[in-house]
């Protein structure tokens, strides 16, 4: 049962470095990693398909026919939801640091959550070190306008919709939130944003990167390298701590959110390399006023790494499943039957369980 906690204590990285990760990586070995491990993750995470859905596969949101441009909805077999009415709408953005991932990955994991009683749109985006994050944001964005003009076609309501994404993607989907309640960050990046506000009734984080001071630690997992690729071609040989990071706030979800931004469900553990992330996160958000459901494990769940929310075979993946359902159908329920969506921006409570 969840149970009311008071706001988080600022963390740092120091907090956390115990865990023996690996110092400073640089963006060349991350990617080489990734790309060692992404197949075998593709066939991993998607054993045993779940068949009560329908799929669409490899939809071009863009029309320039690239896999960068392509997303998948796969949403519950007719008759099974019990009714005609639309169905909230999940859009996720897979991780992968920024350099590397597929939507492909993360199949059945979209597909668990659609069983479930949610249309989702699974998306892939182009990718640094050739993309910066303002490509990223617009292909992010052009997803949601593909969305709102023909997500009802698939049963889905393109005014309920809730985005999420794990790590990276995690970024992008909250960067992307904030995009649409603030005009500013907005204009920076030369976005129009394609949803309406009110259209926008929550948000998924799985792990995600979501406060880039963490970034700037002694001693974390990352390079400063995965910053400046993220940025603008003239500002990437910057040796310039000080003007990286006033750039890196551009990147930071953390520093965008005010009492507007829509409801959020964030998922972490201990043995996450983001932690300390999530939880300056989930104390920043319920300084602001906003509603936050946040599932935390500590270290004695040896299941929760980095993003494990991807592999279904979990004990503590199914219970974010069903965290994240109830999520969903709360905050993307029908404002004529529910009054979540009208409330969510006044409930300021904070739920968490920790394992």
């Amino acid at each position: 049962m969840s149970t009311i906690v008071s706001a988080p204590r600022r963390w740092s990285w120091a907090a956390v470095k115990s865990a023996g990760f690996v110092r400073r990586l640089p963006v060349w070995v991350w990617r080489l990693l990734m790309h060692t491990v992404s197949r075998s993750e593709r066939s991993r995470f998607n054993t045993d398909p779940i068949t009560a859905v329908d799929y669409r596969f490899d939809i071009d949101f863009v029309g320039d026919g690239i896999r960068a441009h392509r997303l998948d909805v796969i949403s519950p077999l007719p008759g099974t939801t019990g009714g005609g009415t639309p169905l909230p709408v999940y859009v996720y953005f897979h991780g992968g640091g920024w350099t590397s991932g597929d939507k492909a990955a993360l199949t059945k994991y979209c597909a668990s959550q659609a069983v479930a009683g949610m249309v989702v749109v699974n998306v892939n985006y182009r990718r640094a070190t050739r993309f910066t994050m303002t490509h990223m944001l617009h292909d992010a964005n052009a997803a949601l306008a593909w969305v709102r003009a023909n997500i009802e076609a698939y049963g889905g309501d393109p005014a309920r919709v809730v985005l999420g994404g794990d790590s990276a993607g995690g970024q992008l989907s909250a960067l992307l939130a904030a995009a649409h309640f603030r005009p500013e960050l907005a204009q920076h990046y030369g976005l129009e944003p394609a949803l309406p506000p009110a259209h926008l009734r929550g948000l998924v984080q799985h792990c995600s990167v979501v406060d880039f001071s963490v970034m700037f630690e002694r001693g974390f997992i990352l390079s400063l390298n995965f910053v400046r690729m993220l940025l603008p071609h003239p500002l990437r040989s910057t040796r310039s701590r000080g003007e990286l990071r006033r750039a890196a706030d551009f990147l930071s979800p953390i520093e965008w959110l005010d009492s507007a931004f829509p409801p959020v469900f964030v998922t972490t553990s201990e043995r996450d390399y983001f932690y300390a992330a999530n939880l300056n996160f989930i104390a920043r958000l319920r300084e602001h006023g906003v509603q936050v459901d946040a599932l935390i494990y500590d270290r004695d769940n040896a299941n929760t790494l980095h993003t494990w929310q991807q592999d279904y075979r979990y004990p503590e993946s199914q219970e974010v499943y069903q965290r994240l359902q109830d999520f969903v159908q709360e905050v993307a329920a029908p404002i004529e039957g529910a009054g979540a969506a009208e409330s969510a921006g006044s409930d300021a409570s904070l739920t968490s369980r920790s394992r």
